[in-house]
């Protein structure tokens, strides 16, 4: 009797036993099952995390080339800006300029610096509100635009009456060198309220009509704007274009945006061959940088707003 018990009880401990293997094996084969699951997944797909960063560091890639894009524009206008320094500096002082290459690299070395221990997610979100601040800036520069261009549909036929090219060639936006507003005299080397712009071009290049409207006045004006061609536009609008070499019209004379009415020269008080240009509404001379919306697009107008208020020293 008592052997039958012992029996019965190696036998319930043997299946057990082996209820506890079966149960370890299992376990194991879903282990191994699960992680066979995972490392395939994980190869043919992307978690949630993966694929944020992924599509992050394509985000950042196409910022990084606009901006690298716009990194060579503004280098392109700065060194037609640094050439035409060099320029003007060599006429008035007939001597070569101070190299500042060398402070340019230290300030450069020094900002390269600060990048450096700089941290990626800070790097990061300075990009992010560089770019913001562009697109904000380029939302307002467009409203500008659509709402000046809805104005000139509103004008109807009158807006070939509007000054709205430039007086000569200028398609790379770089020989405008003096604008408007306070400027230092090229012969009295004092600050001096200059009421237009100054394009330096070789004497005899053509001037154009930037409207169309009468001649007023077509001849040798005075001693410092020299040969001289103004144009009544009719609606308060009236242009003005000096230091002339020969004029092409003669007053009372209707002309077309576009017209050729003289050549540019070096009459009157002028410091150089170049061309004296300016806009005036309702008998008030205003910038003209803002009367060539016709032939700039948003970004050109900027850049050459750029330009222009780089310069300090004007040509008469």
């Amino acid at each position: 009797m008592a052997g039958k018990k012992d029996l019965e009880r190696l036998r319930r401990r043997r299946r057990r036993k082996q209820r506890i293997i079966r149960a370890t094996v299992h376990l194991f084969v879903w282990l191994g099952m699960a992680v066979l699951y995972y490392v395939g997944f994980s190869v043919f797909f992307d978690t949630p995390f993966e694929y944020q960063m992924k599509h992050s560091t394509d985000r950042l890639r196409r910022e990084y080339e606009a901006l690298s894009a716009r990194y060579d524009s503004l280098s392109t206008v700065l060194g037609n800006l640094s050439e035409r320094d060099r320029n003007v500096f060599r006429i008035l002082f007939e001597s070569e300029p101070y190299d500042f290459d060398s402070e340019h690299e230290q300030r450069q070395s020094s900002t390269y610096e600060k990048i450096v221990g700089r941290s990626t997610r800070q790097l990061k979100r300075e990009l992010r509100e560089r770019v913001s601040e562009m697109e904000r800036q380029l939302e307002t520069l467009n409203a500008s635009y659509l709402e000046l261009q809805a104005r000139i549909d509103t004008a109807g036929r009158r807006c070939d009456n509007i000054p709205s090219i430039q007086p000569v060639i200028n398609k790379q936006l770089t020989l405008l060198t003096a604008s408007y507003g306070m400027r230092i005299h090229p012969f009295y080397k004092t600050l001096q309220s200059h009421q237009g712009v100054d394009y330096t071009i070789p004497e005899g290049s053509r001037v154009f009509a930037t409207a169309d409207g009468v001649v007023r006045d077509a001849a040798q004006r005075n001693s410092t704007q020299g040969q001289t061609v103004v144009i009544d536009h009719g609606n308060g609008y009236e242009t003005s274009y000096s230091h002339l070499s020969k004029i092409n019209v003669r007053k009372g004379q209707t002309v077309r945006r576009g017209d050729i009415i003289a050549l540019s020269g070096d009459t009157g008080l002028s410091l150089a061959p170049h061309l004296h240009y300016e806009v005036r509404l309702d008998g008030m001379r205003v910038d003209p940088i803002h009367y060539f919306f016709m032939e700039l697009t948003p970004t050109e107008y900027q850049r050459l707003m750029r330009i222009a208020q780089s310069g300090m020293q004007s040509f008469d």
